[in-house]
């Protein structure tokens, strides 16, 4: 006679599974987000014919300002993936707010370089999207 195995969703494997993979994932691009930031701004910090705007814009920083902007944030958002990675309960947190700030940022200097920018402001939302999920599923 066989027995069929009961199911508990509350602390089954696979659900175990998918929140390891989410933080992973969240922290992985966290990683990636936090040295394209640092790129970006020893880019600026370096050379300030690197980037260039056509416009009249409305954040008049130099671009070596935003050179330094962007290697706080690429320093923030590496720290905060490395706590993320480790396991660190308050980085999912901190990581959500280093994520928005990073989008919002990135979409300040959006004239200078676009494609660039747009593609760290979408790894920054899916950043945000993968540690809200964790904390929403770790609240239940």
């Amino acid at each position: 006679m066989t027995t069929t195995p009961t199911r508990s969703t509350h602390g089954s494997p696979a659900k175990s599974a998918t929140a390891y993979g989410l933080v992973s994932f969240a922290g992985a691009m966290l990683l990636i987000t936090g040295v394209f930031q640092l790129l970006e701004g020893i880019s600026a910090i370096a050379d300030d014919e690197v980037y260039s705007t056509g416009v009249d814009y409305s954040y008049k920083l130099g671009v070596t300002a935003w050179g330094w902007i962007h290697v706080v944030m690429g320093a923030l958002s590496l720290a905060t993936a490395l706590a993320i990675l480790t396991g660190r309960v308050w980085g999912y947190v901190v990581g959500v707010g280093i994520g928005g700030l990073g989008a919002v940022l990135s979409f300040a200097f959006l004239p200078y370089y676009p494609v660039w920018t747009l593609i760290v402001i979408a790894f920054d939302v899916l950043v945000i999207w993968a540690l809200c999920n964790q904390i929403s599923s770790a609240r239940r």
